[in-house]
């Protein structure tokens, strides 16, 4: 099969498109033929060694001193099953399915074997591209804003045209709360268009000067920490920390959130089924064929990332 391999740490010029052996489908996974995937931050992040402050020494032992182990990255997929392993019941060759392959990674290539018990049917009013634009910032900011986003609550979303923000702006307009977004001017049209009540140009006004009135202030830049997003929080306010320094995530307690997610099936489904009645929208900023991957991680590092970058194997 063909797979973007990354082998060293450095710059978009680093990923090659190349042949690799297939996978086969071990006990209890499936072998999914990708027909639509993502480049987002996270796989930027690592293929670029830039991890949030103080986990760049946990961030390389845990995947790699030079480069990372598992050369083939993406941790979102949207497919067809095209082999099933030992062990496995419910998913049959031919369904076609979606989920997120966590730590394994993999999903940049034209197939990638994943865990049985952790894929999720694709409604048949949702295509591959859509499935998986919704799953890495919509199960983010579904986890982080569960509860949270209720009618007359203000919700905050800094970073609120990107793949978690735009899909935060969304979770919180459902909910009822009253919404302002933080975004480029250039994408103030859009966050209106997913529910945003007020939008905050950043290059006119800083975040940091917004006033101390907001119930929950999500960030999902990564340029907020604990104490400057609570001087954006009302009194018994929330601050969930997408992105979190190694400091920050140990000393998250009280009205700060933060840590990794999990990647829940069920929140999956709750996600398709809202993209499929047309309650969500699964925002993508552009299209490429496996061949540009080199160009998606320019995209991605540019910070002008418009939702999701999908990439198709």
């Amino acid at each position: 099969m063909r797979a973007a391999v990354v082998e060293r740490y450095g710059p978009p010029e680093v990923v090659s498109v190349r042949d690799v052996p297939d996978p086969v489908a071990g006990k209890g996974q499936v072998v999914v033929r990708v027909r639509a995937t993502t480049v987002n931050s996270g796989d930027a992040r690592i293929r670029g060694c830039r991890f949030p402050r103080g986990f760049a020494l946990p961030g390389r032992l845990a995947l790699g001193w030079n480069g990372p182990r598992r050369a083939v990255l993406g941790v979102v997929y949207s497919g067809v099953v095209e082999a099933v392993g030992p062990g496995v019941t419910g998913v049959a060759v031919g369904d076609e399915v979606c989920g997120m392959t966590g730590v394994r990674m993999g999903a940049h290539a034209e197939l990638a074997a994943v865990r049985a018990d952790r894929v999720c049917p694709k409604p048949a009013g949702v295509d591959h591209e859509q499935a998986a634009a919704i799953l890495f910032g919509g199960s983010t900011a579904r986890q982080f804003l569960r509860d949270l986003a209720a009618p007359g609550r203000r919700v905050l979303v800094n970073g609120a045209s990107g793949a978690v923000g735009s899909a935060a702006v969304q979770l919180a307009h459902l909910g009822g709360a009253h919404v302002t977004a933080v975004c480029s001017g250039r994408n103030a049209d859009l966050v209106r268009s997913l529910g945003a009540d007020e939008v905050v140009d950043h290059t006119a006004t800083s975040v940091l000067d917004l006033p101390a009135t907001h119930d929950v202030v999500l960030d999902a830049v990564g340029n907020l920490d604990r104490r400057a997003g609570r001087r954006l929080l009302a009194p018994d306010g929330v601050l969930l920390l997408a992105v979190a320094g190694l400091v920050d995530t140990v000393l998250a307690r009280g009205d700060v959130r933060t840590g990794p997610i999990a990647e829940d099936p069920a929140d999956f489904a709750w996600l398709l089924e809202r993209v499929a009645a047309g309650e969500l929208r699964a925002v993508v900023d552009r299209t490429l064929p496996l061949d540009e991957v080199v160009e998606a991680h320019r995209v991605v590092d540019s910070g002008r990332k418009v939702g999701n970058l999908v990439m198709l194997p």
